[in-house]
Parts: structure tokens; sequence; C-alpha cells
């Protein structure tokens, strides 16, 4: 199936690299690894949440099941550049992924306006129920990352990603606004995400124990949302010394 558009189910598994540890994993993969069609890219998403950050909050409270709607561009896009619209499940550690490409412009009526699509699909139907369902939906945050995305040169269903310079806004929450905002991790620090529609290789899962790289728990949105919340903590901190 097409990486472009359509259904996916995976499990994915998250790791956070140092510098010098994601240098050792890049030599130990350098032939077990090639990189895939979309090479270095910058990926940008807009969020979309209620006022109250529901999906969100219930999100970080890590229940068997979750979802979220993101639009996602690659590069900064223009009024007629192809995004896509994404709704993401999560049930019981395995990811479901609905997928629709639509023109920048078409993409923000339907979301932001809730203007309905001219050509609807199975996809944009659940996306439909979603935008339903949550009401008062709107965006809620920016966030892009530089990606180096990979697969298996024996097992090309494995895909490894490595993203860097996360940064997030919640201001000015539109794809075409420009890469910009605040850096999420510091920056000698990647994301590493592994992507496999069943379990790791063996080969792959040695590579790691031997450097000794464990899996995290890290929802970029999530530690977004946690980084604004306690920045504005501070700041009303601030505000109550100031004035006191």
């Amino acid at each position: 199936m097409s990486q472009l558009e359509g259904i996916f189910k995976r499990y994915e598994t998250k790791y956070l690299l140092s510098e010098k540890k994601y240098k050792m994993l890049k030599q130990r993969l350098q032939d077990k690894l090639s990189i895939d069609h979309f090479g270095r890219t910058t990926i940008c998403n807009i969020y979309f949440d209620t006022p109250e950050h529901l999906l969100i909050r219930t999100s970080l409270e890590k229940p068997i099941y979750k979802e979220k709607l993101r639009l996602r561009s690659y590069g900064t896009p223009s009024t007629g550049d192809t995004v896509f619209v994404e709704l993401k499940k999560k049930y019981k550690g395995i990811v479901y992924k609905r997928r629709v490409k639509m023109e920048l412009a078409m993409a923000e009526e339907y979301l932001y306006d809730l203007e309905p699509v001219s050509q609807p699909s199975q996809i944009t139907r659940e996306i439909d129920w979603f935008l339903n369902f949550y009401q008062d939906i709107a965006p809620a945050m920016y966030i892009s990352y530089n990606r180096i995305a990979m697969y298996g040169v024996e097992d090309p269903e494995l895909r490894v990603t490595f993203d860097s310079n996360i940064l997030w806004r919640e201001e000015e929450l539109w794809l075409g606004c420009g890469v910009w905002g605040n850096p999420l991790l510091e920056e000698s620090y990647r994301l590493m995400e592994l992507k496999i529609p069943g379990t790791m290789p063996l080969w792959l899962s040695h590579i790691l124990d031997d450097l000794e790289i464990y899996p995290v728990t890290f929802s970029k949105y999530g530690n977004a949302y946690m980084q604004s919340e306690q920045q504005k903590k501070n700041e009303r901190e601030k505000g109550e010394i100031k004035y006191a």
C-alpha cells in the first residue's frame, strides 16, 4: 500500500537517542537500512483538540484506546500544494492510521471551517464522525521536525525514522506560516521510531541491546502540551510574586 494515502496498522516503538548513541547506532545499521523515497524532510503538523485539550489530556492518562487528528505537510506548503489529513488511533499498543490527501486550501476548509469534502470516501466518513463527535474541535498546536526516514533492506515493511529539531507553538496555527517554535528536546537528542507490522527482527533487537538503547513513552504533542502548561504555570507564579 502507498505510504501517501490509505489505512495503516502497525506497532510503533520510540527511543530517545543522545548524539553519541545515534552515531553508534547509525554505524551498526548502515548495511541494514536504506533511506526511503521521502529521504530527509521537514514534517509539519497541526494537531486538533477541544478547548479543554480533552484529546491530549486523555492520551496522557495512557488509556487502552486513544485517538488524534492532525493535518500534515512535507515542508511548508502553499495554497495549491498537497497535504494529508490523518486520523490516528491506538488500541492495546497497535496503531491504526487513516490518511487522505487534499490540496491545502481544501483541507483547511474541511478541518477549520467544517466544510464537507466534495468526494467523500470511507476515510473521510470516519474523519467526519470524529469531527461531529468532538464538535468544538479546533487547531490546538503546530509541531514540526526534521526527519530521516529509512526502511529495511531485507524487510521493506520495517520502517525506522529519526526526528530532530522538534519545534512546537500554540499561535499562528497554519501550515503555511513556516517552521518556527519552541524546541521540545535538547539540541543533541533525536527521537527514533520503529514502525513494524509484527515482531521486531532479532538482529535489530540484538543491536539495541548491545548499545543499551531502550524504549520510552514519548508523545510529541503530549510532551509539548506539558511543556506549554509548565511555562504558563511559571509565568503565573512570576506574576504572583511580582504583584504580591
